[in-house]
């Protein structure tokens, strides 16, 4: 009975992720066309204590190709007091490009949705582009989101984000475990019922965002800028929701510094799911969560004699193929395949640790940019 129910929850999650890699396969790779130039951005970045990152983020917004005429930077300071506001003043304030710095002024449990509210208020540009501190812009970011705009009726955009790290096999752990929700996104988009975005890279309308209220309705959810924003504008108009699939317009961050911050990240991002309004994630997420529990249970199914060890094998091998495949398109459109050769050692490793995680998420605060929040 057991083996039976355990099958079954194997094969429906094939059946989803096969669903997910059509999907993948079925957004087309968006290619520059040398369009002259025509949307202006208001790109806005919130940062908190952003020292260490804030130099690399600025050289890179230095580097763009995109007009000066046509973007502004608007540039949050969540309470910082490490010294960026001064490193943003001396990297910037000689350069020909227009940005302010402005003070976040807190009016619910979540500053970076505060943040990025402000910001709209004072922002000069329809379309908002939104990027964090600890990320570095290629050099064709805007021209992408440009002739995007320009060849197809949207009102937001979701766009790609790349993890790197130095190698080690934590943080090729990492990277795989990126791979794999980034694979997730873009199959999702693909099938039309998107429900993952990163606010690393994210765009939409500011006269979208107006309409529907912005970010009421979930500022009571410390994170969540990105998923409960993306759900709103989905329910207001599904059909001019993209993902921009373009390796010119990939946005690079890094990996967690070490595992407790990778838990505290993953515990902030599974908070935000008891609070989704569409079933489809909910599903999603319950069907993750199964088959991670049993493949986190496959060792104790045979040493009690449950289950046989073919019979182990086999449910193993299915996962470890089907997520595979995905997670590969995924590290060959963000040209990371060297990780993959960890990949067997991670498939053994993760079901443990997203159990876990699971697990404990329902009863633990997290901390985040030196904060401490409440699920």
């Amino acid at each position: 009975m057991l083996f039976i129910a355990c099958f079954i929850i194997v094969i429906i999650y094939l059946i989803l992720i096969a669903w997910l890699n059509n999907g993948f396969n079925t957004i087309e790779d968006f290619k520059l066309q040398d369009l002259n130039p025509k949307t202006k951005f208001s790109v806005i970045i919130p940062f908190r204590n952003e020292a260490e990152n804030l130099p690399n983020l600025l050289k890179s917004i230095q580097n763009l190709n995109y007009p000066n005429s046509h973007f502004e930077i608007i540039l949050v300071d969540d309470e910082s007091n490490d010294g960026s506001v001064e490193i943003i003043e001396r990297l910037l304030k000689s350069k020909k490009i227009d940005f302010r710095i402005i003070d976040n002024t807190r009016a619910s449990n979540s500053p970076k949705k505060d943040a990025i509210t402000n910001a709209i208020k004072i922002s000069k540009y329809d379309w908002v582009l939104t990027t964090d501190a600890d990320c570095v812009l290629p050099k064709y970011w805007l021209d992408c989101y440009d002739e995007f705009i320009q060849t197809n009726d949207t009102i937001t955009i979701a766009g790609p984000i790349r993890f790197t790290g130095q190698s080690s096999f934590f943080n090729r752990f990492q990277i795989i475990d990126a791979l794999s929700l980034q694979g997730v996104t873009i199959g999702s988009f693909g099938i039309k019922k998107p429900f993952m975005c990163n606010g690393a890279n994210f765009a939409y309308s500011k006269n979208i965002f107006k309409q529907v209220n912005g970010f009421d309705g979930n500022t009571n959810i410390a994170s969540g800028d990105d998923i409960f924003l993306l759900q709103k504008l989905i329910k207001e108009n599904s059909e001019r929701v993209h993902f921009l699939k373009s390796e010119k317009a990939i946005v690079t961050t890094k990996v967690s510094e070490n595992l407790k911050a990778y838990i505290q990240q993953r515990i902030r991002w599974a908070s935000k799911s008891s609070h989704y309004k569409s079933w489809f994630p909910k599903l999603i997420g319950l069907l993750v969560l199964l088959i991670n529990l049993i493949m986190a249970s496959l060792i104790p199914f045979y040493l009690f004699d449950i289950l046989s060890l073919k019979t182990i094998i086999l449910l193993f091998l299915i996962k470890f193929s089907i997520d595979l495949l995905l997670i590969f398109k995924a590290a060959r459109f963000y040209r990371q395949e060297p990780v993959l050769l960890s990949y067997v050692f991670v498939s053994l490793i993760y079901p443990f640790l997203t159990a876990y995680i699971a697990i404990i998420s329902p009863f633990t605060a997290y901390k985040w940019k030196g904060r401490v929040f409440k699920k």
